[in-house]
């Protein structure tokens, strides 16, 4: 249960973070996004490993065409609450505009790229896509 708390906190963050920056014109006027939120858990988990991850984040995942907000980076270490799922290292999230866009990425050569250069350090990958609200 602990797992999909976490789940749809980080998805309500996002969105809560999204729509307080009010980070592009075409999200203002979304009714709906998809919400991708991505979970690592690394074998070698040190700040080298963590950091090398969100940099391969930052340069294969950014960027892709129907993206409208994207954001990496390490666990919050200090957020140790009995509802705070600790079982992951670094974490993704990218919102896309459509499900073309988000297929689109999906099959995108960097995408291809960045796990065959980044996955033999994961221990585990958790993946969660919704469909989120982004106005009233």
């Amino acid at each position: 249960m602990s797992r999909v708390l976490v789940g749809v906190a980080s998805a309500m963050a996002a969105l809560c973070i999204l729509v307080s920056l009010r980070y592009s014109r075409s999200v203002e006027s979304a009714s709906q996004v998809l919400a991708h939120a991505v979970y690592f858990t690394l074998n070698e988990s040190t700040p080298e490993t963590r950091q090398q991850l969100v940099d391969a984040c930052q340069s294969y995942l950014s960027g892709h065409d129907g993206t409208v907000f994207f954001a990496t980076g390490t666990r919050a270490t200090d957020k140790t609450r009995d509802v705070n799922d600790t079982d992951f290292d670094v974490s993704l999230h990218i919102y896309f505009r459509d499900e073309a866009a988000h297929d689109a990425y999906q099959e995108h050569p960097r995408h291809a790229e960045f796990i065959e250069k980044m996955s033999s350090n994961w221990k585990t990958v958790r993946v969660f896509d919704a469909w989120v609200r982004t106005g009233p």
